[in-house]
C-alpha cells in the first residue's frame, strides 16, 4: 500500500450528501460492535480518512451515540456514511459510499469478541477484541 494519501469522492444512495475523503490506505476495517450492527444493519465496513469534506451538510445526520462518538448519516435516504470521535480525531468512512469500494482490501476486524456466530470473513485479517481497541484508542488519544 502507498504511503501517500489518495483523495475519493463518494456519497449517500440519494446524492444529497457528496463528500470528499482523503485517505492514507485503500484498507477496510470491520467492526462488530452491537452499536455498529444495528446502525448499518449488518457490520460496518468502514476506511479511516485523515479528512472527509462535506459538499453542503444540510442532509447530514449526526446521532451521538456514546460519549467519545456520533454516527453519521444522510436524512434524506437514511445512508449510513461515517463514523466520527467527538474530538475530530478519527473519522471512518462507510466503504459502500464511496465511487469505487472495490478498490479497497480487507484487513482487519474490531469488536471480535461481538461478532455473532452466524457469519465470518474469509479473509485473513488483522482481529481485536472491544476492550484491545479501546486500550490502543485510549493509548494513543494520550500520546
Amino acid at each position: 500500500m502507498s504511503d501517500v494519501a489518495a483523495t475519493v469522492q463518494g456519497q449517500c444512495l440519494c446524492g444529497a450528501v457528496r463528500f470528499t475523503a482523503k485517505i492514507g490506505a485503500r484498507e477496510i476495517g470491520v467492526c462488530h460492535c452491537s452499536m455498529c450492527r444495528r446502525w448499518s444493519g449488518g457490520v460496518f465496513l468502514g476506511v479511516e480518512c485523515e479528512s472527509v469534506s462535506i459538499e453542503d451538510d444540510s442532509h447530514l445526520g449526526v446521532f451521538s451515540s456514546s460519549e467519545w462518538g456520533e454516527r453519521c448519516f444522510c436524512n434524506s435516504c437514511g445512508s449510513t456514511l461515517m463514523w466520527r470521535s467527538k474530538d475530530g480525531a478519527h473519522k471512518v468512512v462507510s466503504v459502500q459510499a464511496f465511487d469505487d469500494p472495490s478498490s479497497f482490501s480487507l484487513v482487519s476486524e474490531i469488536f471480535i469478541d461481538e461478532k455473532p456466530t452466524s457469519y465470518s470473513f474469509a479473509e485473513a485479517t488483522k482481529t481485536m477484541t472491544g476492550p484491545e481497541f479501546i486500550a490502543m484508542i485510549t493509548s494513543a488519544e494520550q500520546h
